[in-house]
């Protein structure tokens, strides 16, 4: 891991000694959704709501050939910890051939975290539905605020995925992961990748591994990830998914997942039934989910449903 500080330190440090940039780009993008949930173990009044998002970018073409461009997204609903009404923001350094480094402020995942779970869905996750009670995810990734991003394509197969964040107070020890993605088969892609929590109390040490398959109007995909910790919980997730496109517009997606905990914890065990339809700019997705064993306690089970109507401009 210690090699892959010192590549991120390189391709920032040859970053900042370069030429001015030209020109900026600006543009706006947006989109709001209206939801409705809920669920059949407890009563949470008025189920429906909204979201909201306004994006601004900016992109320049620096003398040296790379690309910068920044984004800086305004939500009505920003996530804790944020400033104000914004969001998700990020600065990107296109390189060309030496890759894509991203200091991302806020809404980036490392590898771990953006290929916890990768099974085909027409909308959420087995898991992802929300309930009562906190359903455990599939990883527990440090990578996200305030850290560095960097893709960087082999040849027309693989590609590599690796992500630092720095250690500020406590705790005193940054946080690494490195992963690699294989399509050399046509229809199917491969993913795996590797890294560190130590943001945890515990030191976790992180695995992810995923394959999925897509032929014709059918996909279907596996996933495996290990989260082990030093003298806490292990935790070890298992999913499976199948979709089908039963038109350009419309899709159906049934998926199940486990999370298997080394403790005397009950097996978390989730599915869900998903579906989605678009058209234009609007789209409409919805999902049913059932979760036994809900973070592992034997006397919380539950079902939970949602319905988006989902508008991008």
């Amino acid at each position: 891991m210690n090699n892959l500080k010192k590549v991120g330190l390189t391709a920032l440090g040859t970053v900042l000694v370069a030429g001015s940039a030209q020109a900026a780009t600006m543009s706006v993008s947006g989109g709001t959704s209206i939801f409705f949930g809920g669920e059949d173990n407890s009563n949470g009044g008025n189920g429906w709501s909204m979201t909201d998002q306004v994006t601004f970018s900016a992109s320049g073409e620096m003398d040296n050939g790379f690309t910068i461009s920044t984004s800086l997204q305004l939500d009505g609903a920003s996530a804790v910890g944020n400033v104000g009404p914004w969001d998700d923001r990020s600065l990107t350094i296109d390189t060309g051939d030496m890759g894509v480094l991203v200091f991302s402020g806020h809404g980036s995942s490392g590898p771990v975290g953006a290929w916890d779970d990768l099974v085909p869905s027409a909308n959420e996750e087995s898991w992802g539905t929300s309930i009562g009670g906190t359903v455990d995810g599939p990883t527990n990734a440090a990578i996200g605020n305030n850290s560095f991003i960097y893709d960087y394509s082999v040849n027309d197969s693989i590609a590599l995925k690796a992500a630092y964040k720095p250690a500020k107070g406590t705790p005193l020890e940054s946080s690494t992961e490195i992963g690699i993605a294989y399509t050399g088969i046509e229809g199917l892609t491969v993913k795996a990748a590797m890294g560190e929590n130590n943001d945890a109390a515990d030191k976790l040490d992180l695995n992810v591994f995923s394959a999925v398959y897509a032929n014709g109007p059918i996909s279907v995909g596996i996933q495996s990830n290990e989260s082990d910790a030093g003298t806490g919980t292990d935790e070890d997730f298992s999913a499976y998914g199948i979709s089908y496109a039963v038109s350009d517009d419309l899709s159906i997606s049934y998926g199940a997942s486990t999370l298997d905990y080394s403790s005397t914890l009950e097996d978390q065990e989730s599915s869900a039934v998903s579906v989605s339809f678009t058209m234009g700019g609007v789209a409409i997705s919805a999902s049913h989910q059932s979760t036994d064993n809900v973070a592992g306690s034997s006397t919380t089970d539950n079902t939970s449903y949602e319905v988006n109507f989902s508008f991008a401009f």
